[in-house]
């Protein structure tokens, strides 16, 4: 859950969104009994961290490099 919220604060919102979702469902789906759905809601949550973390990532690259690009050409 910690990863899900730390994502959608600093690297993507939308896809942090989705993450934090499936990491809820992890516990309520532990209390019901339902072992392999919690598994499944984890892992769901893990790859939506990745995703958030990985957009996030790119948007730094192309923010810098727009910045850079702007600094040469003096716009």
């Amino acid at each position: 859950m910690a990863q899900s919220i730390l994502v959608t604060l600093f690297c993507c919102l939308p896809l942090g969104i989705v993450a934090i979702i499936k990491a809820s469902e992890v516990n309520s789906r532990l209390a019901s009994g339902d072992y392999e759905g919690a598994v499944r809601a984890s892992n769901e949550a893990k790859k939506f961290c990745w995703w958030s973390f990985g957009a996030g990532i790119i948007f730094v690259v192309i923010y810098i490099v727009l910045a850079v690009l702007a600094a040469i050409f003096g716009q």
